[in-house]
């Protein structure tokens, strides 16, 4: 796994890096000192894995996360790690992948090391067909967990959206009255792989376009059956995209 660390702490790379070195999955392709020297490794590199300090010279880092998954299309995974645990939660309702704290302790630091190489491999397995098939009607068979799945037609999903608190994707369906958690695999690439009309407008919602009726004051607004949805907001950095594609229609 491509690994770029983020720090203007030298003593903790240097613990970190060391730890990394000892497990052969994990290739440390750059470290940077401040955030603008990060991003622009990031945006060279594309790597899987990101460790970053949260208080950078430069740059907020956790401000950073939604520059990180622009540059890697999404799939990169970020672990912020400080001296203080006020910026956990933070960190985590900006799409982190973990949380480590200063000085870093090699149990904590070995378990999420243990959790990046599980979830990057289920990240690259996750195009697999079985998670979400489509078939030549437009229905898909969405995998709910082991066991159960439901089929849906494509026209009847307004948008995904990723829950914090589940940590799951969710899909949102005209006829269901709550969204329905996806398996613990899929991902927004799996998600917009599904169909061309799935564009995704921030770090935790993907829409089907063609329900989308417009966008005000940041916001989507869509059509019936779905008019009274109205938290979705489109982030900065997919505004240009959402046009493009909304044009290429």
């Amino acid at each position: 796994m491509k690994t770029i660390i983020i720090d203007d702490e030298p003593k903790a790379i240097k613990i970190l890096a060391a730890r990394l070195k000892r497990n052969k999955a994990f290739t440390i392709e750059g470290i940077a000192g401040t955030g603008e020297e990060g991003l622009k490794l990031i945006e060279e590199v594309k790597p899987v894995v990101v460790f970053l300090d949260v208080e950078l010279p430069d740059i907020d880092g956790i401000e950073a996360i939604e520059k990180i998954m622009t540059l890697t299309d999404n799939r990169c995974k970020v672990v912020m790690y400080s001296a203080y645990d006020k910026y956990m939660l933070p960190s985590f309702r900006n799409l982190a992948f973990d949380f480590l704290l200063k000085p870093l302790n090699y149990e904590e630091l070995d378990i999420v090391i243990k959790r990046l190489e599980e979830e990057v491999v289920i990240m690259d397995d996750c195009l697999d067909e079985t998670l979400i098939r489509k078939n030549q009607d437009d229905k898909l068979l969405l995998h709910t967990n082991v066991l159960d799945f439901k089929v849906v037609r494509i026209k009847n999903i307004c948008l995904f959206q990723y829950s914090h608190e589940s940590r799951l994707w969710e899909v949102v369906i005209s006829g269901y009255p709550v969204p329905i958690a996806l398996k613990r695999n899929a991902n927004n690439m799996t998600i917009q792989s599904i169909d061309p009309c799935f564009t995704q407008v921030s770090q935790k919602h993907i829409i089907n376009i063609n329900y989308l009726m417009e966008v005000e004051n940041g916001f989507c607004r869509f059509y019936p059956p779905f008019d009274n949805i109205d938290y979705v907001k489109v982030g900065r950095q997919y505004r240009k995209k959402l046009i493009e594609k909304f044009d290429a229609i």
